[in-house]
C-alpha cells in the first residue's frame, strides 16, 4: 500500500521548501524563483512581494537587478496563460513546454481580431509589421509602444474589439503587436517608468531562448513543480500548467513519480525517493500578496484553506488575495491601507504566539515597503473591506 502523508506533513514540507521558515529563507532572487517553480508575474507587486518575503534581506532593489540588469529572471506568458517569471536556466524549459504553444493562439487571436475589426490586415501584414517593428526596436535599442509607432505608423491603427457589444471598444495594434513579439520570446520588458508598481515601460529585444524538445521541456517542469509542491494530484498539476491530460499524465510517466496516499484519501505524487523525506518543522508565519506562488500552488486547497474563507480570499475568477499564514494554513487576510497602515483579520485565534509572529512579519513588511503603497491588481472582499 502507498505510504501516506498527511496534511501535517504536507504543511511543514510546504514551510521548508517554499522557504516560508525564517531559518530557510533565500539569500538571492533566482533562488527564490527557482525554490517556486516561478513567480507569478501578471501583477507587477506580486513578484517583488512574493520574493522579499522569502529573503533573508528583503530588497526591491535586488528584485530591479534580477529582472532588469542582470536578466537574472525572465517573464514568460505560459502556465494557465498568465505572466510568470522564472529564472534564466529553467525558462527554455517553460518556452517549449508552455509558451511556445500559447503564443500560437495568441497569433491566430490576434488575426482573427485583425480581420474582424481592422482595415486592410492579414496574416501577410502582421508578419511584415512584426519584423519592421523588430527592426525599429533594434534600432532605438528600447523603446516604448508609443515611441515605436512614431517610427511605424501601422501601430497607430487600432481594433475595434468586440463590435456591436455594449463592452466593445477600440485597442491599439502597436499593444497588441508587442504582447505578441513578447509572448513569441522576442522581446521582453524593461524597468517600469516610476516605481516597480508602474505599467509604464519600453520594449527591449532578447537574443531567441535555446530550442528544448517537448516531451523533454513538460518532464523537468513537471519535476521542478513537484520538487517544490508535491504530494500533489495528477489534477493538481494539469490546473497548475494548463496542459492536457494526456500531456500531464506523460511527463509524469517519464518522471516515474511515485503515488502516495493524502489525508483526504486521494492519489498523490511524488518524485522518487522523497516519499518520506523528513522537512524541518517549527512556527512560522507570513504575509504573502495577491497571486504568490504558494497561494496559488495548488487546485485542491482544503488542507491548508477553509473551504469557508475562499470568497473572502479570492475573487470570481479564482484569483488569490493577500493572504495570512500560520504553520501552513492560511488563517486570514491583510492589506495596505492609503496612508501606508498595514492591517490583517484572522478567522480564528491562533493564540499567542501565532499573533505574535504575524504582527513581526507585518513589521517586517512594512519597513522594507516604507513610502510604498501597494494595490492589489485583483482586489478581493476581504482586501477590500479592510482597507475601506
Amino acid at each position: 500500500m502507498p505510504l501516506l502523508i498527511t496534511d501535517e506533513q504536507r504543511r511543514s514540507r510546504l514551510g521548508h521548501r517554499h522557504l516560508l521558515r525564517a531559518a530557510d529563507r533565500a539569500a538571492t532572487v533566482p533562488q527564490v524563483a527557482d525554490a517556486l517553480a516561478g513567480l507569478h508575474s501578471t501583477d507587477a507587486a506580486t513578484v517583488y512581494l512574493s520574493v522579499c518575503a522569502r529573503l533573508a534581506e528583503p530588497s526591491a532593489e535586488a528584485v530591479d537587478r534580477a529582472l532588469y540588469e542582470e536578466v537574472s529572471l525572465v517573464k514568460l506568458l505560459s502556465m494557465r496563460r498568465t505572466i510568470f517569471a522564472v529564472t534564466e536556466e529553467f525558462a527554455p524549459y517553460v518556452n517549449s513546454s508552455t509558451a511556445k504553444a500559447i503564443a500560437v493562439k495568441e497569433r491566430a487571436t490576434l488575426l482573427k481580431h485583425l480581420r474582424e475589426g481592422a482595415e486592410g490586415w492579414d496574416e501577410a501584414r502582421l508578419a511584415e509589421t512584426e519584423r519592421d517593428a523588430l527592426a525599429a526596436l533594434a534600432a532605438r535599442g528600447q523603446a516604448t509602444t508609443s515611441q515605436l509607432a512614431e517610427d511605424l505608423p501601422a501601430l497607430r491603427e487600432t481594433i475595434l474589439m468586440n463590435p456591436g457589444k455594449s463592452y466593445g471598444g477600440h485597442q491599439s495594434i502597436g499593444s497588441r503587436l508587442l504582447r505578441l513579439l513578447a509572448s513569441d520570446g522576442h522581446v521582453r520588458r524593461c524597468r517600469p517608468r516610476g516605481s516597480w508598481l508602474s505599467s509604464s515601460y519600453a520594449w527591449a529585444p532578447v537574443p531567441q531562448l535555446p530550442d528544448v524538445p517537448v516531451r523533454e521541456a513538460k518532464a523537468e517542469v513537471a519535476r521542478r513543480w513537484l520538487a517544490a509542491f508535491g504530494p500533489a494530484t495528477e489534477a493538481d498539476l494539469k490546473w497548475w500548467t494548463g496542459w492536457t491530460l494526456g500531456d500531464t499524465r506523460k511527463a509524469l510517466a517519464d518522471l516515474a513519480a511515485v503515488q502516495v496516499r493524502l489525508a483526504d484519501g486521494t492519489v498523490g505524487l511524488v518524485l522518487p525517493g522523497d516519499e518520506e523525506t523528513p522537512d524541518p518543522t517549527g512556527p512560522w508565519a507570513a504575509l504573502l500578496p495577491g497571486l504568490d506562488p504558494t497561494t496559488m500552488g495548488w487546485r485542491g486547497r482544503d488542507w491548508y484553506l477553509d473551504p469557508a474563507h475562499v470568497p473572502a480570499l479570492y475573487d470570481r475568477a479564482g484569483n488569490a488575495g493577500p493572504t495570512v499564514w500560520w504553520n501552513g494554513r492560511i488563517i486570514g487576510g491583510w492589506a495596505q491601507r492609503p496612508d501606508g497602515e498595514l492591517v490583517h483579520r484572522l478567522f480564528t485565534d491562533p493564540g499567542t504566539e501565532a499573533r505574535t509572529a504575524i504582527e513581526a512579519e507585518a513589521t517586517r513588511l512594512a519597513s522594507w515597503l516604507g513610502p510604498v503603497r501597494v494595490t492589489p491588481r485583483f482586489r478581493t472582499p476581504l482586501e477590500r473591506e479592510l482597507v475601506s
